[in-house]
């Protein structure tokens, strides 16, 4: 397993600037939930002039919305959330302060930039994990917009909360990596009775 770095919240301009894609990191700290509905209504908020209901700077997101908590435990399952699916939003959170974003698969050449930009990372959790993120997981508190129920932003306390780093504040993608250095290295399959 690749060694984790440690990580304490909020994230500040250093320890972004220290990030690289394929770091695996440990969030420690505190993260706040958020997906559409939610980016949706805090964009409509900044945009008219009002005041957010959280401060986003230098803050983590974690796309995610999760599932009610068992007994003994603070939350259920807390599996990452598709991010691209945030990607119209995502330009705009990283404008009003956000400096870190977590969720699975990659993101849009608008996001990227947009990450560079603002000087900026995106990490994923390994989706399939939620039954085991949640371990990671110390408290749970709605802070805004309990109406929107699973898609409340919430307030997680988490320790070594385990996320890889995919997009850098450099302009360093690990998944197009990966891509190009799959296909300099593939080899051609034999033909078949070769």
């Amino acid at each position: 397993m690749a060694e984790q770095t440690a990580i304490r919240l909020p994230l500040t301009d250093e320890a972004i600037a220290g990030l690289r894609i394929g770091d695996h990191v440990a969030f420690s700290g505190v993260i706040h939930t958020a997906r559409d509905a939610a980016h949706k209504r805090l964009i409509a908020m900044a945009d008219a002039g009002e005041p957010l209901p959280l401060d986003l700077r230098g803050q983590v997101i974690y796309y995610v919305g999760p599932t009610p908590a068992r007994p003994g435990r603070v939350i259920g399952s807390a599996g990452p959330t598709t991010a691209m699916r945030l990607d119209p939003y995502t330009p705009r959170m990283l404008e009003l302060g956000v400096r870190g974003i977590i969720g699975k698969g990659g993101r849009g050449p608008a996001v990227r930039e947009a990450l560079r930009a603002h000087r900026a990372v995106y990490c994923i959790a390994v989706g399939g994990t939620g039954a085991l993120l949640n371990r990671h997981i110390a408290a749970v508190e709605v802070v805004a917009f309990e109406d929107l129920g699973t898609e409340a932003i919430r307030r997680l306390d988490v320790r070594d909360f385990p996320a890889i780093v995919v997009n850098d504040a450099h302009g360093g993608d690990l998944l197009e990596t990966g891509k190009r250095q799959y296909r300099t290295s593939a080899r051609p399959m034999p033909a078949p009775g070769a």
